[in-house]
């Protein structure tokens, strides 16, 4: 295992989502995956249930697949308000950053079938028409695992990029890799790949004052 030189908070403040740098001529060995998923499995699990489950995808005909599905929810939530293109911000800075964003995703879109690796991170049970909390213990017990494995995947030199737009055609990604729809729940789809250098920087934001609230909203 080699790891960048990263300190923790750098890891922390520069795993980026990864799109147009992802080297997709690059195979990603299966033990590198193995120990990012490992990692995940340290994040919190409610009751110390590990319910996360991740189906890494390599064939090329999956993979290919998954991408055209990718691709079909990508142009639906191109027409939504809250397309990253479709965002505008204030700052001249800010609205630059938000475009790159955008242009990223576009590419994104067109290539996730070309990743050598994908990644579905689910969980088993479904969060359909339940209470909040039970909702939110399902995803629990695999977003942070997910984010875990991202961090992890930073480490070592591997890009990632959080998506959830397939997740329109839940049902035909699970039918693609065999995934048991009625018992397990889909969360995120990530590429997989070698970056294209590994020197990324942190993200443009608000000022934590911005968004805390002090002892009431």
């Amino acid at each position: 295992m080699t790891l960048l030189d990263l300190p923790a908070d750098d890891v922390l403040n520069t795993t980026r989502a990864v799109r147009k740098r992802l080297d997709f001529s690059r195979p990603v060995d299966d033990q590198l995956i193995r120990e990012c998923v490992a990692t995940a499995m340290q994040a919190p699990s409610g009751s110390n249930s590990i319910t996360m489950q991740f189906v890494v995808v390599k064939d090329e005909a999956k993979r290919q697949a998954i991408g055209e599905i990718y691709a079909q929810c990508f142009e639906i939530y191109r027409q939504m308000p809250f397309y990253a293109g479709a965002i505008v911000k204030e700052g001249a800075d800010e609205q630059a950053q938000q475009d790159r964003v955008a242009t990223s995703a576009d590419y994104l879109a067109e290539h996730m079938g070309d990743a050598p690796a994908l990644v579905i991170g689910c969980t088993a049970g479904r969060a359909d028409n339940v209470p909040a909390m039970m909702s939110a213990s399902l995803m629990g017990n695999i977003l942070p695992g997910m984010w875990s494995f991202m961090l992890a995947a930073r480490a070592r030199g591997l890009g990632t990029a959080w998506t959830t737009v397939g997740l329109m055609m839940e049902k035909e990604l699970a039918d693609i890799v065999g995934i048991p729809f009625d018992e397990v729940q889909q969360a995120c789809l990530t590429p997989v790949a070698h970056t294209i250098g590994t020197d990324f920087k942190r993200a443009m934001r608000p000022d934590p004052d911005t968004i805390i609230h002090w002892d009431t909203w």
